[in-house]
Parts: structure tokens; C-alpha cells; sequence
């Protein structure tokens, strides 16, 4: 901006005016004319511009001039020769996309061999190696593709046993690959990859059915294994306890032997004998229960008294006594005799 008063004083107001207008003409010119004189250019058949994946059919009264498939400009009239300046008035270019083309058909239905009604997802890719054929053979290719997929897969895959239609997909795939390929050659495509994505029921009834079959079947099988370990667990303790009463009828059957033998020894020994059994007798008595009642000596008239009070001391006339043998205590009864009460002294 400071530099338009030193250009106006330069060249006046007529040259300012002038540089003004030329700069407006050039970019005018820049920004559209140069895009339109290319458009003319190729409308006039001079070059053309084919982008990548793509190729350009050229047609003239009904036949195929030319087909341009490598990417970047090409000079029409070394190609076409006079054909190129008619070509877009009085024919037509055709485009045609070489690029990767990829679909999924959804759940198409079929039948299995034991007549379940199944869903098969089909996924699949094509590409254009022909585009005259493409162009010219079928009137819409890729729908007629969708059709021969669908019913390639209907009619190769019904029928099928449910185990290989839900295991075998790679086997299913290459069975609809093989079926349209050949049909799809003659229409200027190749058919790539064919793959089945999923296999379904489509019977929500039959879903529900299989549902409760396989949990009644998981609950079989929980049950089984439990009960398998109770068997088990059964089997464990009754070997075992089969063992402990085997051991313990051996130990029963050979104690008598072993304190015969020990009882054996100490008989050897007159004095141990005695002594041992005394000490046994008096562990029998401690350990009963007995009422021991202590008589004087010499009273002679007791047992006459002890026949005739019912109780003396709030005792029985009749008291029993324990007294233990070499087997354990034994119950003995004891007539105490008690003195008629005038033989006892006068206080």
C-alpha cells in the first residue's frame, strides 16, 4: 500500500489505470481461460486424462476406437487420428472403474439335508479384466454377478449335511467360487474371493429348541461328571474302610495270642504274678462303683440284726460290694451280719 503513491507519480494516473486493468485481464485469464481453452482442447479430441484404475472406452457410430487403461495423458490424435476431433460430438467415451469391487449378500436361505432352514452371509470381489465385454455383454454386471452368487450358493449348498454346513465354510467357498467363475469370464470380469462369513438359523422357533437342547445337554453332562465323582469318592472310602476292617480284624485275631504270651511270661514268676494281678485287682475296684461297708470283728450277732431292720443308716440291711478279677469288675452282694441291740453297750 505505501507503494501506490510512488507508483501513481511514476507512471500518472493513465499508466496506474493501465497496470490495474492488465493485472485483472491476468488473472481473468489465468483462472478461466486456461481451464476453458483445456476443456476445448479436449473436445476437440486433442488429449485426454485417464486416472488411476480407471480406463476410457471410446466409441464412434457403434464400434469400439480405442481403449485407454494406463493412467495419464494421452494425445488422441496419434492414437485416433481423425477420428479424435468427432469422437465426444458424434460418439461417446465410456469410463469404466478397474478398482477392486467388494459385496455381501445376506442370509441367503437354503436347506439343510435334515430340512433345517439355514442363512448363508456370502462375501465376495470382482474386478474388471475386460471393460469392452463389461461394457457391452450385460447390461448391469455387478447386479447379474449379485444374482449368479446368490443362486450358486442356494443351489450348490442345499442339502448339505447342518454338521458340514457349520465346519466346512472353505470347502462351501470354493464350490460357489468354481460355479460362477466361468460364467463371469464371459461378462469381462474375474470373480475373486468368494468366502462364507456366516451360517445361521433362520427359524426363531428352531433357535429357541436348539438353545434348550444344548443346556438340557450341558446340564446331562454336569450331572454325569458329578455323579462319575461320587462313584469315585464311594469307591475310595469303601476300599479303604474294607482295608481298616481287614487290618483291624488282624489285630483282633492276634491279641488274644499276644497277651497270652505275655501273661505267659509272667507266670514264669510266682511273686510278679501275684503282684500284678493284685494291682489289677485294685484298678477294678477303683474304677467300680461299690458300697463298701466296714464291720467290726468278732460281731457275731450282726447277721441277725441285718435279717431284721429293713436299714441301718439309711443303707440297705443288704449292701453289695464290687470286687474286680483279672476281666473287669464284678457285682458281688455281701450279707453284713449285725448285733442284736441289746449286745451293744449301755452308754
Amino acid at each position: 500500500m505505501n507503494d501506490l503513491p510512488e507508483l501513481s507519480q511514476r507512471f500518472g494516473s493513465g499508466g496506474f489505470a493501465a497496470f490495474a486493468v492488465a493485472a485483472v485481464a491476468s488473472f481473468m485469464l489465468l483462472a478461466v481461460g486456461v481451464p476453458f481453452l483445456l476443456w476445448m482442447l479436449r473436445l476437440a479430441g486433442v488429449y485426454t486424462i485417464v486416472r488411476e484404475r480407471r480406463c476410457q472406452v471410446f466409441v464412434l457410430f457403434g464400434k469400439v476406437i480405442g481403449i485407454l487403461d494406463e493412467p495419464g495423458i494421452h494425445f488422441l490424435w496419434s492414437r485416433l487420428g481423425w477420428r479424435a476431433l468427432i469422437v465426444r460430438w458424434l460418439g461417446r467415451v465410456e469410463t469404466v472403474d478397474l478398482r477392486l469391487y467388494q459385496d455381501y449378500l445376506r442370509s441367503q436361505p437354503v436347506n439343510s439335508e435334515e430340512g433345517a432352514p439355514m442363512g448363508i452371509g456370502v462375501w465376495y470381489e470382482m474386478y474388471v479384466n475386460d471393460p469392452v465385454a463389461y461394457l457391452f455383454r450385460n447390461a448391469d454386471p455387478r447386479g447379474s454377478l449379485a444374482a449368479n452368487v446368490s443362486n450358486a450358493t442356494v443351489r450348490c449348498l442345499s442339502n448339505l449335511r447342518l454338521g458340514d454346513m457349520l465346519v466346512n465354510r472353505h470347502v462351501m467357498s470354493q464350490t460357489v467360487r468354481d460355479e460362477v467363475c466361468a460364467k463371469s469370464q464371459e461378462w469381462g470380469y474375474l470373480l475373486g474371493s468368494v468366502y462364507i462369513r456366516k451360517v445361521h438359523f433362520r427359524d426363531v422357533g428352531m433357535i429357541r429348541q436348539i438353545e434348550e437342547k444344548v443346556v438340557n445337554r450341558l446340564r446331562q453332562v454336569t450331572s454325569a461328571i458329578r455323579q462319575d465323582g461320587a462313584n469315585q469318592v464311594n469307591v475310595i472310602t469303601g476300599t479303604a474302610d474294607r482295608q481298616a476292617a481287614v487290618e483291624f480284624a488282624k489285630a483282633g485275631a492276634i491279641r488274644p495270642e499276644i497277651v497270652g504270651a505275655a501273661l505267659r511270661e509272667i507266670s514264669a514268676d510266682p511273686e510278679i504274678q501275684n503282684a500284678l494281678f493284685q494291682v489289677l485287682e485294685v484298678q477294678g475296684l477303683l474304677r467300680g462303683e461299690a458300697e463298701l461297708v466296714l464291720l467290726p470283728r468278732g460281731a457275731s450277732a450282726l447277721g441277725a440284726l441285718a435279717a431284721v431292720a429293713p436299714k441301718v443308716g439309711g443303707r440297705s440291711a443288704e449292701p453289695t460290694a464290687a470286687a474286680s478279677g483279672v476281666n473287669g469288675p464284678a457285682s458281688v452282694q455281701v450279707t453284713i451280719p449285725v448285733p442284736p441291740p441289746q449286745a451293744f453297750p449301755q452308754a
